[in-house]
């Protein structure tokens, strides 16, 4: 492996995305357009700090492994790549729409609901006139990555306008400038672009969710189907069961996207995150290097310096600046290849005020950890064989 430039301080890798998101986008640092997460990170290449171990082999366009934690990256290979994200952009439609109904509201599927489902989508089955609850249909998003389950979602939410509106407010709370949404299930359409640093935030912001943790670690579920009966639904994730402490997130796949796959798996109290986009080879290679990555990092991870973050929400941000938590206008750091128009333009003397207090408050940063892990309800459990690979 080619030798890598020194790594940043780490106090300077986890003010920088603070300091830019109170700052306009291209004016934040002096040297140019600040990176979501850390100069590095917008980097072509790999990214790793000098004297780390080996890094796999990797065949993907993109990839990232970090600490879900601290929200350290510990390596990275072109982060922000902007990619089409398949599937795995159903963890921000979850991230988005886990809150808005409880587990055991009831809905009849109308025809209405199923309509406009692109042409070879995934199916977990729904038919209309059956109801559901909604654990069911989140059961069918995660489980068998169902767009009928997500179409029927939205339906109940205002429908798909709406939600891809929410979704692409969501994705600019999390800071992920990288992603635009245009179908809520990661539907092949025009534009739609996501990075392997956006999809570890979402699996990042999904995983504090107790809810979306159940349904991504789930392996095996009964779901409704005519007159009463059920069928069985097992998680198209080749990784539960397969990889020691596996606890999901998402896997995807479309023609244009390729197999894409983000993965979270616990191991002696700390818990790591893995995007791969886009591995030149086929379906189990996506997995292969996904289990590679993450026995790198379970191995790196304490000994290596990061090479950029996991950013706080724009919330948090502002909240530790002082200012109105639930604001989230304004100004926002740049993601690499950030396409967006406009924004707000504070005074030179604001902006010195506004570096000084992120320099005094950066340093009493305590990022909180995710939940610890407990028993699934009706999770089908792990199967724990420690193997890294997938079959």
């Amino acid at each position: 492996m080619a030798a890598t430039p020194p790594t940043p301080p780490r106090r300077a890798v986890l003010g920088l995305g603070v300091a830019a998101a109170l700052l306009p986008a291209g004016k934040a640092m002096a040297a140019g357009r600040s990176v979501v997460g850390g100069e590095r990170l917008g980097r072509r290449g790999v990214q790793v700090a000098a004297g780390a171990p080996r890094l796999p082999e990797t065949k993907s366009l993109s990839w990232i492994v970090a600490d879900a934690d601290s929200g350290d990256v510990l390596a990275s290979y072109n982060a922000h790549r902007q990619l089409p994200p398949a599937s795995t952009l159903k963890m921000l439609f979850a991230d988005t729409l886990l809150p808005r109904f409880g587990r055991r509201t009831r809905h009849e599927v109308t025809h209405a609901d199923l309509a406009d489902i692109g042409a070879g989508s995934s199916l977990v089955g729904i038919e209309a006139g059956i109801t559901y609850t909604v654990e069911q249909l989140w059961l069918g998003v995660f489980l068998r990555s169902g767009n009928d389950a997500v179409h029927v979602l939205c339906s109940m939410n205002g429908g798909v306008e709406k939600t891809v509106r929410e979704m692409r407010a969501r994705a600019r709370e999390l800071q992920a400038n990288d992603t635009y949404v245009v179908s809520p299930d990661g539907y092949d359409t025009p534009d739609q672009l996501s990075s392997a640093y956006d999809l570890t935030l979402f699996a990042r912001a999904g995983l504090r969710n107790p809810d979306f943790r159940y349904y991504c670690r789930t392996q095996v579920a009964r779901f409704p189907a005519e007159k009463g009966a059920t069928f069985e639904i097992q998680n198209t994730n080749r990784l539960l069961g397969d990889y020691d402490g596996m606890i999901g997130v998402k896997n995807g796949y479309t023609t244009n996207a390729g197999n894409t796959f983000t993965g979270a798996a616990e191991r002696d109290g700390r818990t790591l995150l893995v995007t791969v986009m886009h591995p030149e080879s086929g379906y189990d290679e996506v997995y292969r290097e996904a289990a590679d990555l993450l026995d790198w990092g379970f191995d790196a991870v304490g000994r290596v310096e990061p090479v950029g973050e996991l950013v706080p929400t724009l919330s948090q941000v502002r909240a530790m600046a002082g200012g109105p938590p639930g604001e989230s206008r304004g100004p926002r750091p740049t993601a690499a290849g950030d396409a967006s128009k406009g924004s707000s333009w504070f005074g030179p003397a604001v902006e010195t005020v506004l570096v000084a207090a992120v320099a005094a408050f950066v340093l009493a940063i305590r990022r909180r950890p995710l939940p610890q892990r407990a028993a699934a309800r009706g999770d089908a459990g792990r199967r724990g064989r420690g193997s890294s690979r997938a079959r």
